[in-house]
Order: C-alpha cells, then sequence, then structure tokens
C-alpha cells in the first residue's frame, strides 16, 4: 500500500466539475492499493498517517499531528501509485489491486480514519473511486511524505 501525504492549506476533488469534497488545513492522500494488501497492512498504514507529525509548533518545528491541528483528510484513490515503468514508454499497471479489493481498503481506510477523527465525515473527506477526477491543492510547504508499506517498520 502507498500513500503520498500532502500537508495542504486546502484541497478539493471534483468529478463532472462537480465538487464532492474539500478540505481546508490538513492532509490530502493519494491511497494506491496493491494485489498483496490486506486490512492489517491499512491499519499499519492508518496509525503512521495519523500520527505524522509533520505541522509546525510554536517554534517552527515539525511536531504537531493532525489532530493536534485539528486538521482535515482529504483521502483519494490513486492506482497509479503502482504504475511500472521500468520497461518502455507505457506504464504497466500488474501490480496494482484488482477494483473490487481496492476499492475495499479504500473505503475501510476512509472509515477508519472517520472514526480515529471523531466519527466526522466533515474532517474525513473522500474522491470518487474509479471516477476521472480533477484535484486541486495548495500544498503547503511545500511538504510531501511517500509512505509506502513495504518499507514502513510498525
Amino acid at each position: 500500500m502507498r500513500f503520498v501525504v500532502q500537508r495542504v492549506s486546502e484541497a478539493s476533488v471534483s468529478v463532472d466539475q462537480q465538487m464532492i469534497g474539500s478540505i481546508g488545513k490538513g492532509f490530502l492522500v493519494l491511497i494506491g492499493v496493491s494485489q498483496t494488501d490486506t486490512r492489517a497492512i491499512a491499519d499499519k498504514m492508518i496509525r503512521k498517517l495519523l500520527g505524522l507529525r509533520i505541522f509546525e509548533d510554536q517554534n517552527g518545528k515539525t511536531n504537531l499531528s493532525l489532530q493536534d491541528v485539528d486538521g482535515s483528510l482529504l483521502l483519494v484513490s490513486q492506482f497509479t501509485l503502482y504504475a511500472d515503468c521500468r520497461k518502455g514508454n507505457r506504464p504497466s499497471f500488474i501490480n496494482a489491486g484488482a477494483p473490487d479489493l481496492a476499492e475495499d481498503l479504500y473505503q475501510y481506510i476512509v472509515n477508519e480514519c472517520q472514526s480515529h477523527l471523531g466519527g466526522s465525515s466533515e474532517k474525513v473527506q473522500q474522491g470518487s473511486f474509479g471516477a476521472d477526477m480533477k484535484v486541486s491543492l495548495l500544498n503547503d510547504g511545500p511538504f510531501t511524505i511517500i509512505l509506502d508499506s513495504d518499507s514502513l517498520s510498525i
């Protein structure tokens, strides 16, 4: 599983020119699911995501978590995070999770994040799985982190 986490001042996602999710201060998280991912792996990734201390404290040090700053999440499924570009110029997506598995794990991640952040759907916004989405963001920093379940030691 891969998360691309961007600290944002604001972010939104639209489908067919209709905004379906937006947040202010928080994380825009692009989520890629592989064919070997499980809910146990998702749980580890969620713990790491929600524990990241990448907001500045009063001394300008990145020492505060999403909950410390009352931030929000915008979660967007993105199978292209598993693009394999080693051969040729056309990416292969053979390592991306099958749509049924990926959608189930994506929805699980959304629900678990809502649960951890007080059950509020306002604190956790989402894209539309499998849709052609337009994502807008104002990256704060810029600050972008890639979390890969294959390299986490939790």
